[in-house]
């Protein structure tokens, strides 16, 4: 719960400091600590009770994490069981009453791409991603965010489980986002890499 807190900050923080002329209000009442199934019904009943101008959703972790460090709970879907149909209902759910939605990839702070939950994690967000496109949401991969950064710096400095980023993390997956809003933020390394 501490990096939903903090991702909360850090975007409404960036958004406020940069435009100073509007006022916003982020809030994230739907439970990062649940699987898809719960997380729908939660956006369903809390997200739009509130209007909101703009949903993100990011939804997978935990059901792929719940697939490798607790294999026999009852009730933890695969991929065929339930992921990709309660992603697209929380998509519907909102679409006309939106903007638009953000939809932001799982991802697993593991830079080998052949390690089991990475892969499924991959594969996973490549059904964000379809959702994302059918839909016209602007789509967030952060795995792809973090292998960047993984060039730089090894996973367990933002995350000492692969899962839960801290702030370092948060800020990663922050700054994704407000780029997807069209804040804009480049290092000078990033500069001369372009140019």
């Amino acid at each position: 719960l501490k990096c939903r807190k903090e991702l909360r900050q850090i975007v409404e923080n960036m958004l406020s400091a940069f435009y100073p002329e509007d006022t916003f209000r982020v809030t994230t009442p739907v439970s990062v600590e649940t699987q898809a199934a719960i997380c729908c019904s939660g956006l369903i009943r809390d997200v739009v009770s509130l209007n909101p101008d703009w949903v993100s959703i990011c939804i997978g972790i935990n059901d792929v994490w719940r697939q490798f460090d607790s294999p026999a709970m009852p009730g933890c879907p695969g991929i065929s069981e339930g992921v990709p149909f309660h992603v697209e209902k929380m998509i519907l759910s909102v679409k006309d009453n939106v903007k638009g939605i953000f939809l932001m990839t799982p991802y697993y702070m593991e830079p080998n791409g052949e390690d089991w939950m990475r892969k499924r994690m991959d594969t996973y967000g490549a059904i964000c991603s379809e959702l994302a496109e059918k839909y016209g949401c602007r789509f967030i991969e952060l795995q792809a965010v973090f292998n960047d950064y993984f060039q730089y710096r090894h996973s367990s400095y933002i995350a000492w489980d692969r899962i839960h980023p801290n702030q370092i993390g948060a800020t990663v997956i922050a700054r994704a986002f407000l780029e997807k809003c069209g804040l804009i933020i480049i290092t000078d390394r990033e500069r001369n890499k372009k140019g």
